[in-house]
């Protein structure tokens, strides 16, 4: 007590005493941003783009056409950003009557960063021809030429040689589709092919029961017909392509 005293005594007190270690209480856990200030931390462009998060999804639904660009372009969230060489968002009227919705970008849409430009590329561009459309914007009253038209794929990178996309695969890409369907604000969408199909309406889908019917997506009329990759091998099945075709053409001018 006389070291305590003689502290005092010069003013350097108080006194502390070292506690026994094995009661020493555990150090406080260090204060997040959120405890500091009730605020969550803001998650940066590309945290948000590559985690498979709500948060990620919230971000993309707020984005604009330049955002969800860039978003795409960036986008790390599953295994197919490995292997491509550009990631293909879509192309065509962002204010499109018509929205073509296909499976993912091949080799050639790779290479150039357009959804349908190879030979199915050529097929649909004929198929669109056929009832007055043409990709991009058009002119008129939107039942053929004029309603504009906007070409997508449900997931945005080449899935490698050309194979199905896989579920985790669409999931992730799911909500930058799901945010262009909502910034498009389209009269008709059209699945082509059965994985487009299964993405939007999120259920099994088999093309020839889904064929010449009109499903709903948020209000929205949802056709299904061939993936035009699917005609170019099995062509006898261009006659219901056409079928398809005209089903749509009736359906648009109803709206």
């Amino acid at each position: 007590m006389k070291r305590d005293a003689l502290i005092r005594e010069l003013g350097l007190g108080p006194v502390w005493r070292l506690r026994d270690r094995a009661v020493d209480a555990a150090p406080p856990p260090e204060l997040t941003q959120e405890a500091e200030t009730g605020v969550p931390p803001r998650l940066t462009f590309e945290e948000a783009a590559s985690a498979n998060t709500d948060d990620r999804k919230a971000m993309i639904a707020r984005m604009d056409w330049d955002e969800l660009k860039s978003a795409v372009a960036g986008c790390r969230a599953c295994g197919l950003c490995q292997a491509r060489k550009q990631a293909v968002l879509g192309v065509g009227d962002q204010q499109a009557d018509w929205l073509f919705v296909g499976e993912g970008p091949g080799a050639e849409e790779d290479e150039r960063g357009e959804p349908f430009v190879g030979q199915a590329g050529k097929l649909l561009d004929a198929m669109l021809a056929a009832i007055d459309l043409k990709r991009g914007p058009g002119q008129g009253d939107g039942e053929g030429e004029g309603g504009g038209v906007y070409i997508a794929n449900a997931v945005k990178c080449r899935p490698p040689n050309n194979r199905t996309p896989e579920a985790e695969e669409t999931a992730a890409c799911w909500p930058y589709l799901e945010r262009q369907i909502a910034l498009i604000r389209p009269k008709l969408i059209v699945a082509l092919g059965r994985p487009a199909a299964q993405t939007l309406l999120q259920r099994e889908v088999k093309i020839a029961s889904a064929r010449g019917r009109v499903f709903d997506f948020a209000g929205v009329p949802l056709i299904v017909t061939y993936h035009p990759a699917y005609l170019l091998r099995n062509l006898p099945d261009k006659a219901k392509a056409w079928e398809d075709l005209c089903f749509m053409r009736r359906t648009m001018k109803g709206r």
